[in-house]
């Protein structure tokens, strides 16, 4: 990523054991920070790679890398991404098609 870029992300986490469900409002709160929350652990939105590198070092605090999970898939665009609903769309993601 370029510096002054803006990106299109879809982030999504998974938290390994029952007993870190405390965790995972910890990353709940970060991602509401920059993205959009969509549904339960998945956020979209536009960032830069400032931001986007703000976002990581937050998260990384609470990441256990032997069971928790966060998947990033970014575009330079939204228009880039193909997004398909199986079941109710949330009216949240409207504004991003």
């Amino acid at each position: 990523m370029v510096n002054g870029d803006v990106y299109y992300l879809d982030l999504r986490y998974s938290t390994g054991q029952w007993w870190r469900k405390s965790i995972a409002k910890h990353f709940l709160k970060i991602c509401k920070k920059y993205l959009t929350h969509v549904q339960k652990s998945v956020f979209e939105g536009e960032i830069t790679p400032p931001l986007l590198v703000k976002l990581r070092m937050e998260l990384d605090q609470y990441i256990r890398e032997e069971e928790d999970s966060v998947i990033v898939f970014s575009s330079r665009q939204e228009r880039w991404l193909e997004k398909e609903f199986w079941g109710a769309a949330d009216e949240k993601t409207s504004n991003f098609f």
